[in-house]
């Protein structure tokens, strides 16, 4: 038993550095304990529950060194986000480990591969999701060895690493094997030395540079939706008069702007159809000192809806028969007031995206990532603002954890990222840091540089190739500002998104089909 807690604890300490500001190198081994706990073990049903105990072990052991902060927003977020991880994790090593002692190793191990593949592309599918741990993010410290994520995005990373570890425990299984450590270093070394080659010869298209600025406000999170409206609304101007004369854009973060406004134009009270005073005043400071700029910012925007015609998101108007909807929107804004809008898609689970029945009542399960609690209205896809000719995409916060999502504000002809957040809930933990470098994933799979404004700590700028360039840490207030490179060739994930995930789910599928034939073939002694 001593071994078998020694092997668990070892694959947790190998599989958690890559999320908590460290490298990801030893993903392509952090598996290998847990693969010999399996096979340690017989096919027996007690040998059965024996292994699920040790996975299960492994597995919540991982998700909590790597989500404790989200502790920090709420105590239960931890655990909450524990048991829907473990959950999927499970699914696909229990199955692997099944039929690894009742079916063809091959098989187990095809099952493993697009089993896990598959649970993780379910964390970015379904409305509930939390893709937080897929494995393939394990290199946003590294991205220097996965430079092929833009034909493959992290779900390629996953089968590398998946891959190894099976070729590895295999290795150590056959340790006089020489074929099987070649096999092993080959599926280590080869994707790496691809990356490298990409990473000294990729080069930037020459299609110009956007000159962004991006202004951090540094506003306490928890006091930011309390109140305070007027003291945020001075700082957001005095932070502009310190933004360059010649900046092109200038980013400003997820819910900067304070209050609630209802579309089309922004307005104070829904009848009125008049622009609330303060975004008059934005427009006016843009004429005045950037005349030639484009606010990209955060709000809180209202919709409402005739009733027969609301979505299901939309809640009761308690003063009419209508509905409305509370979006979580970036908002595009020019010195000549013109106003483009972008509605977060991709809602943070527990928080945006309860339906609004069972928020009162399950409201103690809520995961506080930020935004605006309670079911709001969902976008549909990425948008791209366009100004002056140049196109950006301004995806909000958690958008930034999903490739594909990420690739349709690219895909709708987006040249460069921006990306604006307000991820200071968790205090000065590796949760803001890592949601930063996971941006730089991003850059990759889609060839963008992105720049990346939050409302505390991590501001920054991103290559396309994922280098980093200036950034404002933690606790800082102030504005930074940068020629941003422009780029309009779609990469073969741009393309074809997250195709890995879809092809899994159908091997998966095929595999267990395949399995319960071959189960059924033997009970009729045709298979031997």
């Amino acid at each position: 038993m001593f071994r078998r807690f020694a092997a668990v604890i070892l694959s947790v300490v190998l599989l958690s550095p890559g999320w908590l500001g460290m490298t990801g190198l030893a993903l392509p081994v952090a598996m290998v304990p847990l693969l010999w706990i399996s096979s340690s073990y017989d096919d027996t049903r007690r040998s059965w529950w024996r292994v699920f105990g040790w996975a299960a072990l492994t597995f919540a052991l991982w998700n909590i060194s790597t989500v404790w902060w989200i502790w920090y927003a709420t105590p239960v977020g931890p655990v909450a986000a524990t048991l829907a991880s473990t959950f999927f994790n499970m699914i696909a090593f229990m199955l692997f480990h099944t039929v690894s002692k009742k079916g063809p190793k091959a098989l187990a191990y095809t099952l493993l591969t697009a089993g896990w593949i598959a649970t993780e592309y379910w964390y970015t599918a379904g409305e509930f999701s939390w893709p937080w741990l897929i494995l393939g993010n394990g290199f946003s410290h590294d991205v220097w060895l996965v430079q092929w994520y833009e034909y493959t995005g992290v779900f390629g990373g996953s089968l590398w690493i998946l891959l190894c570890n099976i070729l590895f425990f295999e290795a150590l299984r056959a340790r006089r094997s020489a074929g099987r450590w070649a096999a092993a270093a080959g599926m280590l070394l080869v994707p790496a030395a691809v990356s490298l080659g990409i990473w000294w010869s990729w080069q930037q298209p020459g299609e110009g540079t956007a000159e962004v600025s991006l202004v951090q406000p540094d506003v306490d999170c928890y006091d930011k939706f309390n109140g305070r409206a007027e003291f945020q609304e001075r700082n957001i101007v005095e932070l502009l008069a310190e933004v360059p004369a010649g900046a092109e854009f200038i980013l400003l973060p997820e819910t900067a702007v304070p209050g609630h406004y209802w579309e089309p134009e922004l307005s104070d009270f829904r009848d009125t159809g008049m622009r609330a005073p303060y975004w008059t005043e934005l427009s006016d400071s843009l004429r005045a000192q950037h005349p030639g700029a484009l606010l990209v910012t955060g709000a809180n925007t209202l919709r409402y809806y005739a009733p027969g015609s609301q979505p299901r998101t939309a809640r009761q108007d308690p003063y009419g028969a209508g509905y409305y909807d509370v979006f979580n929107s970036a908002v595009g804004l020019d010195s000549a007031g013109r106003l483009q809008l972008h509605h977060k898609g991709k809602l943070v689970i527990g928080v945006e995206n309860t339906p609004t029945v069972l928020f009162d009542i399950l409201q103690f399960l809520v995961i506080d990532l930020g935004g605006v609690v309670g079911q709001i209205g969902m976008g549909q896809h990425g948008t791209a603002f366009d100004h002056g000719g140049t196109r950006v995409g301004p995806a909000i916060c958690y958008e930034g954890l999903y490739g594909d999502f990420f690739g349709d504000f690219v895909r709708r002809g987006a040249q460069f990222m921006a990306i604006i957040s307000n991820d200071g809930w968790w205090g000065d933990t590796p949760g803001y840091k890592h949601l930063f470098t996971i941006s730089r994933l991003r850059a990759i799979e889609h060839r963008r540089a992105i720049a990346r404004s939050a409302n505390t700590g991590m501001s920054g700028f991103i290559s396309a190739r994922g280098d980093v360039g200036q950034t404002l840490g933690w606790e800082k207030r102030g504005v930074i500002t940068a020629a941003v490179p422009l780029n309009s060739e779609l990469t073969f994930y741009t393309r074809y998104g997250d195709y890995l995930g879809r092809i899994s789910e159908y091997l998966m599928l095929l595999c267990v089909l395949y399995y319960v034939a071959y189960r059924v073939r033997k009970k009729n002694h045709l298979v031997k």
